[in-house]
Parts: structure tokens; C-alpha cells; sequence
């Protein structure tokens, strides 16, 4: 995106990165879980946030619902609109990552483009993205807003999976089956994952 602010400067920082990692004892990344709506995203989030809490570790969770009641509440789902959405979660994802949190998001973040654009953001090893696998056809089932009996009435327009697409991860750092695994399931194979990643300590049951 054009930079349209002039006469700025970035301002670097006497406590670094490493510093801050080296007092929390884990270092800090992105957690960014993408799959349609239903699939399961913010129950797995919420439950990771807070087993990871609980263990001693500094987290920080970005649900799209909440995130579209304050910071982008000026926001639609047209796909400009999703893709401004995405940019700023990217960046404050960024910005907290850089303060040695584990920031992780649930947002559906349909599009390849955008989600790699948040991944570029990042050095190597920091951002992890986490397919939410569900069918339409269960999600749909699930259907907890009841946006999907909207959407299929044409009452909802741009819903993804029905009247908006939904383009799949081609190589995320894990997917998560949650028409296969419970939430517990779900949520320890991405706890796992921060484990092998060296995200967390090993030797933290």
C-alpha cells in the first residue's frame, strides 16, 4: 500500500526483541488460523490462549468478530474491504509479534494473496498458518450465527463459501481437521507445533 504520510520516522527502540524474548522465555510470532465460518477458529483460539496463559506464556488473541467492533468496525466484507481488514490485522499481528508476544488470530482470511502478505511481514520461523479444515457442509450444519441460512436466502451478500469464495492453504505450517479432532484435540496439535518450532519451551508439559 502507498505510503501517504510524509515527514515520519521510525523510531527504534533501547529494548530490543531478543531482549524481551530472553525475560518471557519463548519468542514471539503469529498464530494465524484461517478456515470458513463455523469451522471452529475462535473456539480453538480461545482454548490455545488460554493454555498457553496458563503455562506462564505472554499471548495475545485477534478474533475477526472483535476486531470489526472497534479497530476496523469502518469495515465491510467487499473484497477491498477484506483485504484492508486483513492488512491491519497483519500489521498489528506484526507489531505485537515484535514485542515477543504470541499473537494469534482467527479471522477467515479467505484469500492466498492476503495471508501471504501478512506472512511476509514476519522473518522466517514467526508466523505459523493454521488451516481450520471444515466442509461447507458441516459448517453450515453448525451454522451458531445462523449467517449460512442467511447467506444461502440471499440475505447475506459476499459470505464466504457460498456467495464469496474461499481459497485454501497450498502449504500451511499445519492443518487442523475439526470434523475429525474435538477442540482439545485441536488445540493441543497447534500447542505441539510451538513446541517443535522452538516458538516455546520443550520442557513445558
Amino acid at each position: 500500500m502507498e505510503q501517504k504520510a510524509t515527514n515520519i520516522k521510525w523510531q527504534d527502540r533501547k529494548v530490543t526483541l531478543e531482549d524481551v524474548e530472553k525475560r518471557n522465555g519463548h519468542k514471539g510470532c503469529v498464530v494465524w488460523m484461517t478456515g470458513l465460518s463455523a469451522a471452529g477458529k475462535s473456539t480453538i483460539a480461545i482454548n490455545l490462549e488460554k493454555k498457553l496463559f496458563d503455562k506462564g506464556y505472554q499471548v495475545c488473541l485477534l478474533d475477526g468478530d472483535n476486531i470489526r467492533h472497534g479497530l476496523n468496525k469502518d469495515l465491510g466484507f467487499s473484497p477491498q474491504d477484506r483485504e484492508e481488514n486483513i492488512r491491519r490485522i497483519g500489521e498489528l499481528a506484526k507489531l505485537l509479534a515484535n514485542y515477543g508476544l504470541i499473537v494469534i488470530t482467527a479471522f477467515i482470511s479467505p484469500y492466498k494473496i492476503h495471508r501471504n502478505q501478512a506472512r511476509l511481514l514476519l522473518e522466517n520461523g514467526r508466523f505459523f498458518e493454521i488451516y481450520i479444515k471444515c466442509s461447507l457442509k458441516e459448517c453450515a450444519r453448525r451454522d451458531p450465527k445462523g449467517l449460512y441460512k442467511k447467506a444461502f436466502a440471499g440475505e447475506i451478500q459476499d459470505f464466504t463459501g457460498v456467495s464469496a469464495p474461499y481459497e485454501e492453504p497450498e502449504n500451511p505450517e499445519l492443518i487442523v481437521d475439526t470434523e475429525k479432532l474435538s477442540i482439545e484435540e485441536s488445540t493441543e496439535k497447534i500447542y505441539r507445533l510451538l513446541i517443535t518450532s522452538g516458538i516455546i519451551d520443550n520442557n513445558v508439559s
